[in-house]
């Protein structure tokens, strides 16, 4: 028996119930942000035996708290913060006699996967693109605290009976948009292997089946090559014709691929005419143009997928072909069987450091 309930899974396996924590991809979110208010200053005057006259000494109010967006590279994903949606800061403490100042508050610390832009959910404003690890952005400011009467008193005035009271913290509604940070990301119609390809060239391990849209959210995966070198291949849920008007997936996953230097396109064509595959890459293309059109300018490595069936093998030659008359050189592979994997890979490799020299 199998149960779901929000992020935990109950297996029950001989009668005893195993708990698997689950995790699911949000890469958008949208929080309320309230910076602490400033303490109030302190109105006090000295009174100590043998001193007739003493003057003022109320100490001023301590700074509220900020609220604070940082990128930290352990975390994933956005999900803790569509469940933790209000994140307010402390208020600063007040002035005391004494000329004692009020404590100030700590910082609220709201924590982001690298990657993540911040944006001001009112105007739409860009605040902050954090792209590296620790890297930070104030999104509302903590409130000063207000000078006691102590900080009036002068030579004509030396007894104020006033304070300030301290300022309030900033408000403010914020969007977070996580943009994943890959190498290069995989792109082609739903069905066409793309799964398949980053679990076999390296640890990711994403859902495989035989159906459109298996893959509903992206996938990260770490390619190793030579001694030391790798790069990073981000699996992008398939696209269709007509994706940044919303269908299919919509637009929600092209931005995850705005960041990638190179793009692998992959093709099926075990079931096509001989012009569908161009049509499907043509149809591809324009919609990574359409949804912004210097997308289109990212370098392309195009290779044709399931040359283990008899149907793929047929056409290849044709395709080949006609894609050479194209200016483009179209390559081959199996994700199944390997075959062809590593000419693909150091197709990638060499345009990734063309691009990284240029």
């Amino acid at each position: 028996m199998r149960r779901l309930f929000k992020r935990l899974l109950f297996l029950t396996i001989s009668g005893k119930t195993i708990i698997i924590e689950t995790m699911k991809f949000v890469d958008e979110a949208k929080i309320y942000t309230k910076g602490g208010d400033g303490g109030r200053g302190c109105v006090s005057f000295r009174r100590e035996k043998y001193v007739p006259r003493g003057g003022p000494n109320g100490g001023d109010g301590g700074k509220g708290g900020d609220v604070i967006v940082r990128a930290l590279r352990n975390h994933r994903t956005l999900l803790d913060l569509k469940f933790q949606q209000h994140h307010k800061a402390k208020n600063g403490g007040h002035g005391g006699g004494s000329n004692k100042t009020g404590r100030n508050s700590d910082d609220v610390i709201v924590a982001v996967p690298v990657g993540t832009i911040v944006k001001d959910a009112q105007t739409g404003g860009l605040l902050a693109d954090l792209v590296a690890d620790g890297e930070e952005c104030i999104v509302a400011k903590g409130g000063i605290g207000g000078k006691g009467n102590a900080f009036f008193a002068t030579s004509t005035n030396q007894a104020p009976h006033y304070a300030q009271p301290g300022m309030p913290g900033e408000e403010r509604d914020v969007i977070l948009e996580l943009k994943l940070l890959a190498d290069v990301g995989i792109i082609g119609f739903p069905n066409v292997g793309k799964s398949t390809f980053i679990s076999k060239v390296s640890a990711a391990k994403p859902k495989i089946a035989d159906y459109p849209f298996t893959t509903l959210t992206p996938h990260l995966g770490v390619v190793k090559y030579g001694k030391y070198e790798s790069f990073v291949i981000a699996d992008i849920p398939g696209l269709i014709e007509g994706a940044h008007r919303g269908q299919g997936m919509g637009i929600r996953f092209l931005r995850h691929i705005e960041r990638t230097a190179v793009l692998l396109h992959i093709l099926d064509i075990s079931d096509e005419t001989t012009d569908e595959a161009w049509r499907k890459f043509e149809a591809i293309n324009r919609e990574l143009a359409l949804f912004r059109p210097d997308m289109i300018e990212k370098p392309q490595i195009v290779a044709v997928n399931k040359i283990d069936l008899s149907a793929t093998r047929e056409r290849l030659q044709k395709e080949i072909d006609f894609f050479k008359e194209k200016g483009i050189n179209l390559l081959s592979f199996s994700a199944i069987t390997g075959k062809g994997l590593s000419a693909v890979i150091n197709a990638v490799i060499e345009k990734l450091q063309s691009v990284k020299a240029s």
